[in-house]
């Protein structure tokens, strides 16, 4: 087992980054496809992966909320009339 998987495995996901999450998560898929596991540490694998994909998953949304909300306030005021033509 690498250091790296070895992060994957025991590390707090709470803890990482997105970008971790996802670093994990392509660890540990290679780790199950490689079919040198038991079944035991598949299950193992596949619970982890699960949990790491709800919390990528989570931090991901609210990153795309987070830039949504960001455009919604950069279009409505701009030109301070709430992104509408002013009258004439």
């Amino acid at each position: 087992m690498t250091d790296s998987l070895g992060d994957a495995l025991w590390t707090s996901p709470e803890s990482m980054s997105y970008e971790q999450l996802v670093e994990a998560l392509e660890l540990l898929t290679e780790r199950m496809a490689d079919g040198e596991i038991g079944i035991e540490e598949a299950v193992d694998l596949y619970e982890r992966a699960g949990r790491l994909e709800e919390l990528a998953r989570a931090r991901l949304e609210r990153v795309q909320q987070r830039i949504k909300s960001l455009a919604n306030d950069d279009g409505a005021g701009g030109d301070g009339g709430g992104g509408q033509a002013p009258p004439r």
